[in-house]
């Protein structure tokens, strides 16, 4: 927001003038958080504090596990029930840490949802916004490493199963894959490459953090009604914004305190709720559980890579096509990798020049469907890949490719958007004006005389 007039940070004592003209880190702490922002953000973003919270939580209470933790497959499960048991205070910080990465995802998925919605992808914003999904990819595979730390039985045979996928590439795949184990099968060596991955991956997300929110203080912050904030001087800046503290602190503050009552009640009443059973088995390499789930937070992309199989005709076509090299498994793996290009690739997907979904009548009918159809692989993703789960999740599948691929394009087309604010203030006016005229109590009723 370098573009946006707004107040300077000036030292007055010795100390802070000494500091400042050295590394001037109280400046830019200032800048932060006094950074103009629109004064029409509504509840949905209120996700990135919730996020920087979760990050934050997961970090610290990893930490700590670690000191305790023994990456080792003949003592990996014992140390796990160790820490649950001898350590003090033990359970709580597994359980905070486990959930902790379940509303980390909640969190993401709305933050990345708000985002689709309201245009923030669009220009200037697309760099900020493949930065988020490098964050997001990142927060995928620190998840999924830290799943088989416990060693446990679903960690044991969900390593096996994603890790296999990577042996589908043709010509290199299970070169690849053996050298992601550190050998032919999952093993010791592959418990520690990945706890060592998931130990330093949180690092490499912080670092990624700071360039997004260096990224989109540089473009200014998207607004519900997506018009920019005017830039003219200062007092037409501050008609559109309202600085960071302590307005929208204060309310993400707020709003942080609200999800953690609900975290903190899940953790301390139903810990294991979001988890699976069978994970408190020690993993048996010679015991295959009878359904295969990963957690949560992966089963839309699970019920896309399963719902691809060899009877699937766009499967039989890209074989043909190819004599023979893309086969079932690796067109699963093409396309639940793709689900999650596409998205990233929604800034040059999206061609109307309209940037909220406010105003997009056709948009907000498909948009919803597309929530509904994430609702809908998650569930599919879980059930057994038999009956009528696949054709569920193929349907679904189908419907997330064309919503990027040609939904978005062609409403750029064809849609007449609804006419739209003019500035930020005028949107601000028109939705929080009028609940501040109507706390001044109801007009007066006319009486039959008047």
């Amino acid at each position: 927001m370098s573009g946006i007039p707004h107040d300077h940070y000036e030292p007055k004592t010795g100390i802070e003038k000494w500091v400042e003209s050295r590394l001037p880190i109280i400046g830019l702490i200032y800048g932060t958080i006094m950074i103009p922002t629109p004064r029409n953000l509504n509840w949905m973003w209120i996700w990135g504090i919730v996020l920087a919270f979760c990050l934050g939580l997961q970090i610290v209470t990893g930490i700590v596990l670690v000191m305790h933790y023994t990456p080792h497959v003949d003592l990996a499960f014992a140390s796990v029930e160790h820490i649950m048991r001898d350590v003090n205070g033990g359970h709580m910080l597994r359980y905070l840490h486990a959930n902790g990465a379940s509303l980390f995802f909640v969190a993401v998925y709305l933050h990345i949802f708000r985002g689709l919605f309201y245009g923030s992808y669009k220009a200037p914003r697309e760099i900020t916004w493949i930065i988020g999904m490098l964050i997001y990819l990142c927060m995928m595979g620190t998840a999924f490493m830290g799943y088989v730390l416990p060693w446990g039985q679903m960690s044991f045979w969900g390593a096996t199963v994603i890790t296999g996928l990577f042996g589908a590439i043709p010509w290199i795949g299970p070169d690849l894959q053996t050298w992601l184990l550190g050998g032919p099968a999952v093993g010791n060596a592959t418990l520690n490459r990945f706890f060592s991955l998931h130990y330093l991956l949180p690092f490499v997300i912080a670092g990624l953090v700071i360039v997004h929110i260096w990224a989109f203080h540089s473009t200014g912050n998207n607004n519900p009604s997506g018009v920019p904030v005017r830039t003219t001087d200062k007092e037409v800046v501050k008609k559109d914004t309202l600085p960071f503290w302590p307005y929208f602190v204060i309310k993400d503050l707020f709003a942080l305190a609200v999800v953690l009552v609900v975290f903190f009640a899940i953790v301390g009443f139903m810990p294991n709720y979001l988890g699976h059973p069978d994970n408190y088995i020690e993993a048996n390499p010679l015991a295959t559980p009878a359904h295969i789930v990963p957690e949560w937070y992966f089963l839309p992309f699970y019920a896309i890579l399963r719902c691809f199989t060899a009877d699937v005709w766009v499967v039989q076509f890209a074989s043909w096509i190819s004599f023979g090299i893309i086969d079932a498994k690796f067109f699963g793996v093409l396309a639940m990798f793709g689900a999650i290009i596409v998205m990233a690739l929604v800034p040059w997907l999206d061609t109307s020049s309209v940037r909220s979904g406010r105003y997009r009548p056709m948009f907000k009918g498909f948009f919803y469907v597309f929530c509904l159809d994430f609702v809908v692989l998650t569930w599919a993703g879980a059930m057994p890949a038999e009956g009528i789960y696949p054709i569920i999740a193929l349907i679904g599948s189908t419907y997330w490719f064309a919503y990027f691929l040609v939904i978005l394009p062609l409403l750029g087309i064809f849609e007449t958007p609804l006419p739209q604010v003019a500035t930020v203030e005028e949107d601000f006016n028109d939705h929080y004006g009028k609940a501040k005229a109507s706390k001044t109590g109801p007009k007066p009723v006319p009486t039959p005389a008047e």
